[in-house]
């Protein structure tokens, strides 16, 4: 007769573990490192209608509660 034992509920669910980990670990190697975007500066609108100007600045400092 051979001495094969019977798998144990333990020894499945920490092979069921592994094999999750892995696969976590394979997902997570695939993914390419993306460097943060970068907004560009606001710029100042030129030409008619509303823009911040220094007097408009200098009211919302005062106005504030």
């Amino acid at each position: 007769m051979s001495t094969q034992s019977k798998p144990t509920r333990r020894s499945f669910f920490a092979g069921l573990g592994a094999v999750a980990a892995a696969g976590v670990a394979v997902k997570l190697a695939g993914k390419p490192v993306e460097p943060a975007a970068v907004e560009p500066a606001a710029q100042e609108p030129t030409g008619p209608g509303y823009h911040l100007s220094e007097h408009i600045k200098k009211y919302y400092r005062t106005a504030k509660i």
